[in-house]
């Protein structure tokens, strides 16, 4: 019966500290942006261009 007690402590601890996390992230800006990363994978990456590729 003590172990229950424990981990249903040890889980208020773990889950206070996630909520702690969420909200220092929001006051921080973290959610912000919600169209970027949506549209991210749409455009390409510009790779730079090395002396090899202009000979080929």
């Amino acid at each position: 019966m003590q172990v229950t007690f424990i981990l249903i402590g040890a889980s208020l601890l773990i889950a206070g500290g996630f909520l702690i996390a969420f909200i220092w992230a929001s006051k921080k800006g973290q959610f912000k942006d919600m169209y970027t990363p949506s549209v991210r994978m749409l455009f390409d990456d510009k790779s730079p261009k090395s002396d090899n590729d202009e000979n080929r």
